[in-house]
Parts: structure tokens; sequence; C-alpha cells
């Protein structure tokens, strides 16, 4: 995810300073580098995630050395970063990886979204 893409999707911050989301679901949205090592080991997780909850959840992607004005609009200081959407509340932000059942937590928390079943 670019600015622009940013802009138009989640939060457009030149438009107006109070944080207001612009998205239909609730979103994660992970801030990571290429060089990352911990990055590579949260991308199969977080896939799964986005698998596990599509439909019922948005999850985008920044790269942080393409995009240093989104990271730093999130004051992100180290990586990977991951940023929770929720519809109408301020974004909560967590650093590290976190494992599947951590993710579960916070969608169930933060967004009232229970796991779906698997088929």
């Amino acid at each position: 995810m670019d600015l622009a893409l940013f802009k138009e999707k989640i939060f457009d911050f030149e438009a107006s300073k109070e944080w207001s989301y612009k998205g239909q679901r609730p979103a994660i949205i992970d801030f990571y580098a290429d060089w990352c090592g911990p990055c590579h080991m949260l991308a199969p997780i977080l896939e799964q995630v986005a698998e596990t909850y599509q439909g019922l959840v948005d999850v985008y992607k920044i790269d942080t050395d393409a995009n240093p004005e989104l990271s730093a609009l999130f004051e992100v200081r180290g990586i990977p970063t991951l940023v929770f959407v929720p519809m109408d509340e301020s974004p909560a932000i967590s650093s590290g990886v976190l494992p599947p059942e951590a993710f579960e937590k916070a969608i169930s928390d933060l967004f009232g979204i229970s796991k779906p079943e698997s088929n």
C-alpha cells in the first residue's frame, strides 16, 4: 500500500487532523521492510489471518522504506509494527511478531469479531 491508496482507503491525514477511518471493514496494517527477519516470520501468520477473516477484516501491508511518511504518522519505531484499525475507534498499535492466537484475541477484543468456523 502506498501513500495515495492509504489516503483513499484508510485516512486522509492531509484533509483532516482528526482520525476518521474510511474503510468498510476493520483493518490490520502491517508495517514491514524487505530486509526485516521478524517481518518474514510474521508474513505467513498474517496471510493465514487474512484468509481466515476474509470479508470480515481487511489486511494491508506498508513498506516502511518506501513510505516513511506513513511510518511517521503512526510513530513506527521498530518493525514489524501492526496497527489494528476498528471501525469507530482510534487504532491500536502492537510491535513485534504475534502468534495466531494473539491475532484472534485482538480481532475479538478490538473488532468484536469471532473466528469464523472452518469448513
